[in-house]
Order: C-alpha cells, then structure tokens, then sequence
C-alpha cells in the first residue's frame, strides 16, 4: 500500500481532472501531495522523492492554471502533468533513490533490503514506471501537436480521447499489474541469494572455529521458523581498530525454512 499512498496526488488528479475545473483538480491533488508529504515525514521517513515530485509537479501546474488560458489547459494540462511524473520518476534513478525502493523498504525486513536481488528488482520497477510514464506524456502529447484544438474534454474526436485518456491509463495498468507480479517473484527468488554479513573471531581461531562462529552468527540473524546453509567465509579478515587480537571476517549464507 505505500506505493498507492505515494502516487495519491496523481490519483486524485486523475480523477478530478476533466470533471472539475481544472483550478479545483490541481489544488486539491496539491493538498494531497502536501498532506502525503507531512505524514511522510511524521512516520519518520525523509521526504521520498515521489512525494517531494509530487509537491513540486503539481505547484507548478497550479501556477501555469491561474496564469494561463483555459483553451491553453485544456490541451496541454494533461501532457505537462504526465511529464511530471515521468521526470520525477526518471530523477529518482539518475540519483540512485528508485521511488519504488524507497517505499518497498518500509516493510521487508534488513536482509532483504540490502540484498543485490532487492536492489536489482526495485531498480528494474522502477525504470518501468519510468516507461510506462513516458508512454503516457508521448501519447498525450500527440493531440495538440496533430490537431491544434484538441482537448481532454472531447469525447468525439477518436485522436483526442484514445491518446489522452486510452492509451495513457492501460499503460497505468499494465504498469501496476508489473507492480503486483515481480514483487513476488523478488521474495521467492530471495530465498536462493547469498546473503552478505561479518562475524568478529579471534586472529587465531582455525578454519573449523571460523566456519562454527559464521554458521552460529548467520543462525542468529535469520527469522524464526528459518535456518542459514550453504555457509562461506571470506579469505582474509580485517584486524579490528585498537584490538589486534580479534578480526572481522566476511561470511555468507543462504536461508530456508528450518527442518523438524
């Protein structure tokens, strides 16, 4: 669900705009993405660049509203408020921050979070958001560029309501039900990857001491009802600061439900 709380502003937008002034559709989705953004930072996370995108996107449509002509939005406030999305979603990866990432943290435990399976699904939604957002600002683009009078508000002229409205939400669409599959291929696939971790042992322990201290370690940070195989220790360790006696030493480990 944090994914639909981020992308609330442009739900409300998307509702709105068309069947209410446009004024009214672009404050009250502003007020949402303010409203998104305060409980955000409430619940202790810094501001996610989808909610701050959101603020900043629908600020300057309210602007362009009360500045410019209603013929003008009519055709154009929908390609403007697609590109939006399309380049906050876009800014989120070129700044290493994928929005699907930082709401898909929130409730997957560390293990999983700092996986390379976790970074390489999350990254991979997210620039398909990026596509399906692009998709939408190109098609909705085409009707005021081809023909000079379209607006959102036709619903007879073929050209103007299957690319500003057809094609841009089946592309929504097929951007969520993407949203729903690979979330659950992540988690099953998570069982099979090596998960990362270090263990403190003495400078002299021997190899079997070494692969004990992982084997336990690793047992202590997997879940209940879970058990850590398939055990590997790093070749060298790292003296620890001030104690040269003891060393840090890079282990690995699989997970799968522990055997009765």
């Amino acid at each position: 669900m944090g994914i639909l709380f981020g992308f609330s502003p442009w739900i409300v937008y998307w509702v709105l705009v068309g069947n209410v002034p446009f004024t009214t559709a672009v404050l009250v989705a502003l007020a949402t993405a303010l409203a998104a953004l305060a409980i955000g930072r409430i619940r202790g996370a810094a501001g996610r660049t989808l909610e701050v995108g959101a603020v900043g996107t629908f600020l300057v449509l309210t602007i362009l509203t009360l500045t410019l002509s209603e013929s003008f939005m009519q055709r154009w406030i929908q390609p403007l408020s697609n590109a939006g999305i399309f380049l906050v979603a876009l800014c989120s990866v070129l700044i290493g921050k994928p929005f699907v990432r930082e709401f898909a943290e929130a409730d997957k435990p560390p293990e999983v979070v700092n996986s390379e399976l976790f970074a390489r699904i999350t990254t991979l939604l997210t620039w398909i958001w990026v596509a399906v957002f692009a998709g939408m600002t190109v098609s909705s683009l085409i009707p005021p560029i081809l023909q000079g009078k379209a607006t959102i508000l036709d619903t007879k002229t073929p050209l103007s309501f299957i690319c500003y409205w057809v094609i841009p939400f089946t592309l929504l669409a097929l951007g969520a039900l993407a949203s729903r599959v690979l979330p659950d291929r992540m988690t099953a696939g998570l069982k099979d990857v090596a998960r990362k971790t270090t263990f403190v042992a003495y400078g002299e322990a021997t190899i079997d001491e070494l692969y004990y201290l992982a084997q336990e370690h690793a047992n202590r940070e997997v879940g209940a009802g879970q058990e850590a195989y398939d055990v590997r220790v790093g070749a060298m360790g790292t003296p620890l600061v001030g104690d040269d006696s003891r060393k840090s030493w890079p282990s690995t480990y699989k997970v799968r439900e522990r055997r009765r």
